[in-house]
């Protein structure tokens, strides 16, 4: 009651106020809302729309994409190739030629570990990589997540042992992990509210399109394979690495002559900076009502001296909640395994080597063409239709595949092709909801208080999910055979679940409004009713701090006491 009061007097008060005088404070004054709760709720005012300057960023960071998937495609196609095998495990070759399982060819826990230690390696930077992305910027760490990259594909380029090929294959891991944490945050940053899902899902659509070109190098390089011996030169795996060399420099030098997010310089206290890149990122000088919210951010922002301490706390559960579960409905449903071993899995089937991977380069091609279906609906039909459509058509492909291999074993062609065809609907499923919103909604949610260690926290836990996932399979394949598949079913039912009681529409609302769609909420609101008058009065309190002082706070100067007319 006592904050309803006050609220309510708030709003009555016009921040028409006496400031101790500056020399440019009054030069803007005139431009900004009169009443405090005109601050905190100004969308409408945001000017400007999409640039040049915003796309050319946004393709830069989402070469982390590309990175990312580009290691996916090309490792899980590389892996089959005799000359490959023959030098770093000599014994698959023994394995695949005796084993008369079809579901075990691959049950090889070192080969595992060695696939799935870039995972592991991305798991761990990306929780440092919360720190970073606050002490020194979005544009920083993917500069040194480029630079990694780099430094462990000529490790693996070069590599005459298993052990400098590991050492590679964990380097690049540790760029790839703080470079999805930062290029999805910058993504969200830089984009225009209105737009902010299509730009955001360029990093999952650039993932797409790392898986589809990985396996489409493997394939053509695999009719160059020497064979299984390590006489000759045997440059066609390391062609097939090195080629990720190409979005690694683009993200690496292109990040050197771009910019850092609004949002980043302002939580670093570079304002100028910010109002500059702002304008120009917009097209339009009208940047006050944006530039403002941001500010109002900050300070809330800066409120907060332990990010990590603070994101677990009652009033951000709902967005430490979200942080934990979505990559976990992202990567337990088994994607990332399906993808890195569907040439292994079309083998199992009785495929050739080349076939298994003809069609794998299938599979992830129309993944990748469905991901642009996200890219032009999403801010149109928003998040939550998709991902639960896209949950169920998972469902379902994922428990007739399990029925299907069930049912009618292995050998036959007419059943690798209808195994094709239900991982196809799997796939393109996955594409178009849960790939791209996986990291769109995580982002979306944090404020900017929490949102470096809260994304954080999602690229981390999606890495180690995978590193577990492409560890296990193998061996899940190998003793569950059809049942795996049903296993991931269920993990994906429960993701579609949580989305329908847990995670609100954020379509078309900036990113400083989203924590409010949490006090509305049907079951968040409920236990978040307590903390939500206080942060409503929070936000309309550092609004009116602002004030006609703005000018001052653009500038970098110390905020001057304001007093009522």
């Amino acid at each position: 009651q006592q904050a309803r009061q006050t609220l309510t007097c708030t709003m009555a008060v016009t921040v028409d106020a006496v400031a101790e005088p500056h020399s440019k404070s009054d030069e803007i004054a005139e431009a900004y809302p009169a009443t405090a709760m005109e601050r905190v709720n100004r969308k409408d005012q945001y000017r400007g729309g999409i640039t040049w300057r915003v796309m050319i960023a946004a393709f830069i960071a989402a070469n982390a994409g590309l990175i990312y998937g580009y290691s996916i495609g090309v490792t899980g196609g590389a892996t089959t190739f005799p000359s490959w095998q023959a030098r770093f495990f000599p014994i698959l070759l023994q394995d695949v030629a005796a084993d008369d399982s079809p579901y075990c060819k691959y049950d090889n826990q070192l080969l595992a570990l060695f696939t799935s230690s870039l995972f592991l390696a991305g798991s761990i930077a990306a929780m440092g990589g919360g720190y970073f992305t606050d002490k020194f910027g979005r544009r920083v760490v993917m500069i040194c997540g480029g630079a990694l990259v780099l430094l462990g594909l000529i490790l693996q380029c070069s590599a005459m042992s298993l052990g400098q090929l590991t050492a590679g294959r964990v380097i690049m891991g540790l760029g790839v992990g703080i470079n999805i944490q930062a290029a999805n945050m910058f993504l969200a940053e830089i984009a225009p509210y209105q737009w902010r899902g299509a730009i955001n899902n360029m990093f999952q659509t650039f993932t797409t399109l790392g898986i589809f070109t990985g396996q489409v190098v493997t394939w053509q390089l695999l009719q160059y394979d020497i064979g299984g011996t390590t006489d000759g030169a045997d440059w066609n795996w390391r062609l097939a690495f090195g080629i990720c060399g190409a979005p690694g420099l683009i993200i690496c030098i292109g990040s050197i002559f771009s910019f850092d997010s609004p949002a980043g310089l302002v939580k670093r206290g570079h304002l100028e900076e910010a109002q500059r890149v702002l304008r120009s990122i917009r097209g339009t000088d009208d940047i006050e009502a944006e530039y403002l919210d941001t500010l109002a951010a900050r300070d809330v922002s800066n409120k907060c001296s332990n990010p990590w301490k603070t994101i677990g706390t009652l009033p951000y559960l709902p967005q430490l909640v979200i942080a934990v579960f979505m990559p976990l409905g992202q990567t337990l449903p088994g994607i990332d395994s399906v993808m890195f071993y569907s040439p292994q899995i079309f083998q199992t089937l009785g495929k050739n080597a080349e076939t298994a991977l003809l069609w794998a380069v299938i599979l992830s091609g129309s993944q990748w063409v469905c991901t642009l279906i996200a890219v032009a609906t999403v801010d149109k039909l928003g998040r939550r239709p998709l991902m639960i459509q896209g949950g169920v058509q998972m469902v379902v492909a994922l428990v007739a595949l399990g029925a299907m291999i069930a049912t009618a074993g292995t050998g036959s062609d007419a059943l690798a092709a209808a195994v094709l065809a239900l991982m196809i609907i799997y796939a393109i499923g996955f594409a178009w909801s849960w790939g791209p919103l996986g990291w769109l909604v995580p982002t979306e949610i944090q404020p900017l208080e929490t949102r470096s260690v809260g994304m954080a926290i999602t690229t981390s836990t999606s890495l180690a999910i995978t590193f577990l996932n492409g560890q296990a399979f193998p061996s899940m394949y190998c003793t569950m055979e059809y049942g795996v598949f049903l296993w991931f079913a269920a993990w994906m039912a429960l993701a579609t679940v949580f989305t329908i009681f847990f995670i609100p529409e954020v379509k078309n609302v900036p990113l400083e409004e989203i924590e409010e769609l949490f006090f509305q909420h049907k079951l968040w609101g409920k236990l978040l009713a307590k903390v939500a008058a206080a942060k409503r009065m929070t936000k309309v309190d550092n609004n009116m701090e602002l004030g006609r002082n703005s000018d001052a706070s653009m500038q970098g100067f110390e905020q001057p006491k304001l007093v009522k007319k």
